[in-house]
C-alpha cells in the first residue's frame, strides 16, 4: 500500500491535504455534525419560509445534488446573504463539544510536509474547529468558502432567476429527466471546480498530494485529478479509493515514509 508514495520520488516534496474537518479531523461522534444540520433546517424554516414537511428530505437532496445545501438554495433560487447564512449555521453551534486534540496536534506537528485545510465551511467556523482541537498552527493554509467563492462572497454577481423558486421539493419526489437543472452559482466540493481551484491557489501537484477525507464523493472527484486518496474513518478501502484509514491517527503508521523521509536523507525505494 504504502509503496505507490515511494515510487514518485523524493517524499518530501509531498503535500497534504485534509478535507473538511467532520469526520476528519475530529469524528462524528462528536455530535458538531448533527448540530449543523438541525440549524440549516431551521434556517430553511424560519428565514426562507419552506414549509416543515419539506424541509427535511430538501435539505439532505440539495446536499446530495449541489454539495451543500446553501449552493443548492442558491441554485433553486433563494437569495440570502453568505454571511448570514453561515452566521445563523455556526454561529450558535456549542463548539464546547469538540475537546483538544494532542496526540494528532503531535503528528501533524511532526509531520515534515505541507499541510493545508479544504472546507466547504466559512472561515470563521474553521478556525472555531481549529481551536478548539488545538490544530489551529499545525497547517500552513485553511482554504474555505470565503476562498473558493471570493468573487461573489456578499452575493452581488448572483441575482436569483426572475421566474422565481424552482420547485425542487416536486422534482425530487418525480424526476423529470427532461428537466434542466438549475445550476448553483457556488464553488464548492465534490466538483471539480472547487479542486482546480484548490490546487492553483496552494500550487498544488496533485499526483505527489495525499487528500484525506471522510466523503467518497470527494474522494472519487479527488482521485479522478489524480490525488492519492485516504478515506478516514473507514475500516475498509472503497472501490476507486487508494487507502483507508480507521482514524486520522493512524497517519504515521500507514504512511511511514512521510516521517523517514526527513530523518533519512537516502531515497526509499519501491518495494
Amino acid at each position: 500500500m504504502l509503496a505507490s508514495l515511494s515510487c514518485h520520488g523524493d517524499i518530501d516534496n509531498w503535500f497534504l491535504i485534509f478535507s473538511y474537518l467532520d469526520g476528519t479531523l475530529y469524528p462524528l461522534s462528536s455530535g458538531l455534525a448533527e448540530q449543523v444540520k438541525k440549524n440549516i433546517q431551521e434556517y430553511m424554516l424560519q428565514k426562507l419560509g419552506i414549509p416543515e414537511a419539506k424541509v427535511p428530505e430538501s435539505c439532505f437532496s440539495l446536499y446530495k445534488t449541489y454539495g451543500t445545501t446553501m449552493a443548492g438554495l442558491k441554485a433553486i433560487g433563494y437569495d440570502f446573504d453568505y454571511d448570514d447564512f453561515h452566521a445563523f449555521i455556526h454561529g450558535r453551534l456549542p463548539y464546547d463539544m469538540l475537546k483538544p486534540d494532542p496526540v494528532l496536534r503531535g503528528i501533524l506537528l511532526s509531520l515534515p510536509v505541507p499541510k493545508i485545510v479544504f472546507t466547504n465551511s466559512d472561515k470563521v467556523h474553521a478556525s472555531r474547529v481549529l481551536h478548539r482541537l488545538g490544530l489551529e498552527d499545525c497547517f500552513e493554509r485553511v482554504i474555505s468558502f470565503e476562498t473558493l467563492n471570493s468573487s461573489n462572497e456578499d452575493g452581488n454577481e448572483y441575482k436569483p432567476s426572475s421566474t422565481g423558486i424552482f420547485d425542487f421539493y416536486e422534482y425530487i419526489r418525480r424526476p423529470d429527466s427532461d428537466i434542466l437543472l438549475p445550476r448553483t452559482p457556488v464553488v464548492c466540493k465534490p466538483f471539480q471546480d472547487a479542486f482546480e481551484k484548490v490546487f492553483d491557489m496552494a500550487d498544488i501537484d496533485p499526483q505527489r498530494t495525499l487528500f484525506f477525507d471522510d466523503s467518497l464523493r470527494n474522494l472519487q472527484t479527488g482521485k479522478s485529478l489524480g490525488l492519492h486518496t485516504v478515506m478516514v474513518a473507514a475500516s475498509r478501502r472503497a472501490t476507486g479509493v487508494d487507502h483507508a484509514l480507521e482514524s486520522i491517527h493512524n497517519m504515521k503508521e500507514a504512511f511511514p515514509e512521510l516521517w523517514e523521509a526527513n530523518e533519512k536523507p537516502e531515497s526509499v525505494e519501491c518495494s
